[in-house]
């Protein structure tokens, strides 16, 4: 099994937007540190290519969640600048069943590394949150996988989109924050931030923990995507969809088939 050959096949189905069989059909004894692995040289062919990595998000942190994709645990994928979208539009080019998440963004400015990271470590080094949408799209067919397939395609990242707005970290109850999703004018998905492992602190507590073990950690200037707050949803070219986050502010994102400046 040559992990870089699996790191080029994964990158080719993700710049081109084709699905693809899971590895594991014909890697079955493929294991998550393989998997990270994999994701990590992935990764690198686009920093290689001049994209530059910004942070990392966090994937399958409610119990919902893992239940509807039949996995156990959360897990973690990488972000590059190219993964931005910033001018509230995205395009289906390239794409192959995209879904939107609604999150919380993380922004860190001093290193967080260590398996005894606590709450209060996290705070103190966030310097704001903001609110966001995440973008995935897996490449796998029928959008069919297990964890470690899942892990070796970046955690399903595609792309993400910050809001204006930026909020002091303490200054809100974020387990309690309310988020509506609507499609094209009709709610869609409800959810609290509570469904983030109970509060999106403990996402980044979480992932602190598991880079760890792979000697890693969240540099100061990264930002961190804390996890799905409703499920995800469907979206299509021509499709519309809004993201109200309590009293807070409201994310909107236009699809279409090409980029276009909405």
């Amino acid at each position: 099994m040559n992990l870089t050959q699996l790191a080029q096949t994964v990158e080719y189905h993700q710049r081109h937007g084709k699905e693809m069989q899971k590895l594991t059909l014909t890697y079955p004894n493929l294991t998550v540190e393989d998997a990270y692995r994999i994701q990590k040289k992935t990764i690198q062919r686009y920093e290689d290519q001049g994209d530059k990595m910004v942070g990392w998000k966090m994937g399958l942190t409610s119990v919902a969640k893992q239940k509807s994709v039949n996995v156990e645990e959360p897990i973690y994928g990488r972000l590059t600048d190219g993964m931005t979208l910033s001018n509230a539009t995205l395009a289906t080019k390239d794409l192959i069943h995209p879904k939107v998440e609604p999150e919380f963004a993380f922004h860190i400015n001093k290193e967080l590394k260590g398996k005894n990271i606590t709450a209060a470590d996290v705070w103190d080094a966030t310097a704001e949150i903001s609110l966001a949408l995440e973008v995935i799209d897996s490449r796998y067919k029928n959008f069919s996988f297990t964890l470690t397939d899942v892990i070796a395609d970046n955690a399903s990242s595609t792309k993400y989109m910050l809001g204006s707005k930026r909020f002091k970290a303490t200054d809100t109850n974020w387990s309690a924050v309310q988020v509506s999703v609507s499609l094209n004018g009709t709610e869609v998905q409800t959810g609290f931030g509570q469904a983030v492992l109970g509060n999106p602190v403990n996402a980044i507590i979480e992932l602190t923990r598991m880079l760890n073990q792979f000697d890693l950690s969240i540099q100061p200037g990264m930002i961190v995507l804390s996890g799905a707050i409703t499920e995800a949803v469907n979206v299509q070219a021509g499709d519309c969809l809004t993201a109200s986050f309590s009293n807070l502010d409201t994310l909107s994102l236009h699809v279409h088939d090409e980029q276009t400046n909405f």
